[in-house]
């Protein structure tokens, strides 16, 4: 098949256009972005070594993992929760 001035135009126009794909920086991107997803794995794996090492030592890890979650919330929202919760069991005669 011959190609018309029609697809020669298009051609052209994706050839220089600023959207083409630049080989080397799309490799870079994809590598880094792999480079990033082993050392996140690679942190997952310390992170189980660390529960399993206070698990050994006796500590509740599900309590442990609370205490973490709850480090990083707000103080006020952490108030604010404990006292509605406080509320409810109270409503429940718990």
């Amino acid at each position: 098949m011959r190609e018309t001035d029609a697809d020669r135009q298009v051609r052209e126009e994706a050839e220089s256009s600023a959207y083409r794909a630049n080989a080397g920086e799309l490799r870079q991107f994809v590598e880094r972005f792999e480079r990033l997803d082993a050392e996140k794995k690679d942190i997952a794996e310390q992170q189980k070594e660390v529960m399993a090492e206070a698990k050994a030592r006796g500590y509740d890890t599900k309590v442990l993992r609370k205490v973490i979650a709850l480090r990083k919330r707000d103080k006020d929202d952490i108030a604010e929760e404990e006292a509605v919760l406080d509320m409810y069991k109270s409503a429940l005669g718990m």
